[in-house]
This record gives structure tokens, C-alpha cells and sequence, in this order.
């Protein structure tokens, strides 16, 4: 095996290396040849850097019978947390499956070949940086481009598959796209500046609170924050948060003092809980709350009387509750085919969406992170 730029670059393998293990001509070709990158923000070859081809059989514990001469050539860069899924080389197709060396009873389709696969990462990457076939959305925003940049990265993806995208390239082609919808926060002052009427467009017409000043305690003094809640509001009702509009906004005191005296300790709140605007609940006995000094959006976990990050602040908590809403739409657009065949491929792809705008929903900045947790929850049913 070689590589180039210190082992970055390019990862090749030599005659040798392949042996007995590869017999399809197209393949010994590539991986002699053009070679696998060795740098990639979807996918790794790194275990062939460190141990060489090896079959499942030897990679995983009593795989099954069909898949045991299949070559472990790689693994997909899924979020942290998530369990890793390695790529599989049929030696004698060049077709590339996944499978979770942990169980590893079957597989899933990933791309025809070491052709496609390379391409396939290669375009999906161009997307999330702008350039290459998708320079032209460069300063590009809103539902149209997001539109139009998927249906050109679906097709890129349907070229070398007669018309068969695999789940992971589909669920990259219909989600990844998304994270056009909205722009840098230049007019907010927030992280995000979303489309006119988006929330009114995706939840329906009534079905988006705003609110006015006598909504907000004096508490509220981030202005950028009030002017979002004022003008754009979030939806009442959504995929695992509900607002609050019966009374005017209260702090998470005066929360926990009204509603919650007799089964809640004020003593356990955060020590600035009088700075705290509780929204609405999350699932779970969870509150949503702002810090009324800064925009931060937080979980306020009751059981536990914990604060984790939520979001960046209510442009990006926005977005997070459009993108669940309109995965959901997606999914059901398909026949639920991306949540029954690919959960975890599509949590992925969420949380990796999400992340592009919001870096708070990553699981970087802290060992638990309410969103993406639930993303991940397949037997829930989140997606």
C-alpha cells in the first residue's frame, strides 16, 4: 500500500496487496491506479491504512455466511455517538455495501462501485462547500435553491446508478440540500436569516405564534430576540416541542412559583433562573428556555434540574423545528422508505444538516445534546 502528501491524499494498493482477495478487473485497476482519498468529511479508508485488506471474517465476530469474503475497505464518518458503520468491498463485483461490524447480518447497498463511491462523496462534499457543480449556489438561499440543489445532486447520484440511489446517497440528496433554506444572520442579528412566511408556509397559516411586548417579561433584553418572536415566531405545535401562548412569557421562576410549587423545589432551579424566559415544554419533562441577556436557547431538564445548549438561539431553534417538520414530509412524500431501510443513515444526515448552521447542536460541545439524542432514536420514532 502507498500514499501521498503524508499519507493524506491518495491511498493506493499495489498487486500485492490485493492478491487473491479482488478478482474484478475494474476494481484491482482503481485501487492500483487512482486510488481511495485519503481525506474526506463523509467517509474514512483509514483501516486500510492501519490494517491493510482484510475480510469480514476476520474483522468481525461470526458475520454471516454471505457476507464473511466481503473486504472491510472503510468506515462512514457518522456524528460522535453514533455507531460506526464500515463499508464493504465485494472483491469479485466491485459492489460496495455497509454493514455494523458489531452484528454484521446483512448489508446494505452503497454505490455499484469504487468509481461511484468516489464521485458520490466527492459531489456531496461540493455541495456542503459550494463550489465545483454547485458553485453556482454560492450566496444562494432559500427554499428554491435548496430545491434546485437537490434535485441536481439526486441526478449526479442517479447517473451511476441506473435510477437506484442507495438510501445514504438519497437521504444525502434530500436532506444535506436543506441547510440552503436560510442565510447568514445579517439582517436578524442572528445566526440565521430565515425566508419570509417560511414557518407559515410549512406549518400553516394560524399555526405560527407571534408575539407582541406585553408577551415579554422585562427580562427579555436581548433585542434581536425580541424582534424574531415579534415578527417571525415559531410554530405552536411541532415535532417534539410545544409553545406556550395562554399567559405572557414568564421566567422560569415564576414558571416553576405558578405551575409547579407543590412538586418542584425553587431551590434547584439555576442559580439565574430569573434571567431564564421559559418558551414552552419538550418532551420528556423538559423546558425550553431563552436566556433573556444573551438569545441562548437551553434545555432545562426537570427530573434532573440541568441545563444543556439547545440551540444558538431562536433563528437556529427555528430551523431545527422546520427541518424535523419537513423530513417528516419527505419521508411520507417516499412511502416512510428512508426511516424503515436507512434510520440511522438519515439521523446522520440530519444531524449533520443541522450542525452546518448550528455548531450548539453538536455533541462537541458537551457529552449530551437533547436534539441530536432524539434524532438517533429510532425506536421513538423521532424522524
Amino acid at each position: 500500500m502507498s500514499t501521498t502528501d503524508a499519507g493524506v491524499a491518495v491511498i493506493t494498493l499495489t498487486e500485492d496487496d490485493l492478491g487473491p482477495y479482488v478478482t474484478h478487473a475494474p476494481t484491482r485497476h482503481w485501487l492500483t491506479g487512482p486510488g481511495l482519498p485519503g481525506d474526506s468529511g463523509l467517509l474514512t479508508f483509514d483501516p486500510l491504512r492501519t490494517t491493510g485488506l482484510r475480510t469480514l471474517a476476520d474483522a468481525a465476530d461470526d458475520p454471516a455466511e454471505h457476507l464473511r469474503d466481503r473486504l472491510v475497505i472503510g468506515e462512514l464518518l457518522y456524528p460522535a455517538g453514533m455507531e460506526t458503520e464500515s463499508l464493504l468491498l465485494d472483491g469479485d463485483t466491485g459492489e460496495i455495501t455497509t454493514t455494523y461490524l458489531f452484528e454484521a447480518m446483512d448489508s446494505r447497498p452503497f454505490a455499484p462501485s469504487l468509481e461511484a463511491l468516489v464521485r458520490f462523496a466527492s459531489v456531496t462534499e461540493e455541495l456542503a462547500a459550494l463550489r465545483g457543480e454547485f458553485a453556482a449556489y454560492a450566496g444562494r438561499h432559500g427554499t428554491k435553491a435548496a430545491t434546485e440543489a437537490s434535485r441536481r445532486l439526486l441526478a449526479l447520484f442517479e447517473e451511476g446508478t441506473g435510477g437506484e440511489v442507495p438510501p445514504y446517497w438519497k437521504a444525502a440528496a434530500l436532506i444535506r440540500p436543506l441547510a440552503l433554506v436560510a442565510g447568514p444572520g445579517t439582517d436578524s442579528g442572528l445566526s440565521l436569516d430565515l425566508p419570509a412566511r417560511l414557518l407559515d408556509q410549512e406549518f400553516g397559516q394560524g399555526r405560527v405564534a407571534r408575539f407582541e411586548e406585553v408577551d415579554f417579561p422585562a427580562a427579555l433584553t436581548h433585542e434581536p430576540t425580541r424582534r424574531f418572536l415579534r415578527e417571525t415566531g415559531l410554530p405552536e405545535n411541532a415535532v417534539l416541542f410545544h409553545l406556550e401562548t395562554d399567559v405572557p412569557l414568564p421566567t422560569l421562576t415564576e414558571y416553576f412559583a405558578s405551575e409547579r410549587a407543590d412538586d418542584y423545589p425553587l431551590e434547584a432551579l439555576p442559580a439565574h433562573a430569573d434571567h431564564l424566559i421559559r418558551l414552552g415544554h419538550l418532551v420528556e419533562e423538559n423546558s425550553l428556555v431563552i436566556d433573556g441577556r444573551t438569545g441562548e436557547v437551553l434545555n432545562f431538564s426537570e427530573p434532573e434540574a440541568t441545563l444543556h445548549p439547545l440551540n444558538t438561539d431562536v433563528s437556529t431553534l427555528a430551523f431545527t423545528l422546520w427541518l424535523l417538520h419537513h423530513e417528516r414530509r419527505i419521508d411520507a412524500h417516499l412511502g416512510h422508505e428512508l426511516t424503515t431501510e436507512a434510520y440511522d443513515q438519515l439521523a446522520a444526515a440530519m444531524i449533520q444538516t443541522l450542525a452546518s448552521l448550528d455548531p450548539t447542536t453538536t455533541t462537541t460541545h458537551a457529552s449530551w445534546h437533547y436534539w441530536t439524542d432524539l434524532f438517533q432514536d429510532e425506536a421513538g420514532g423521532v424522524l
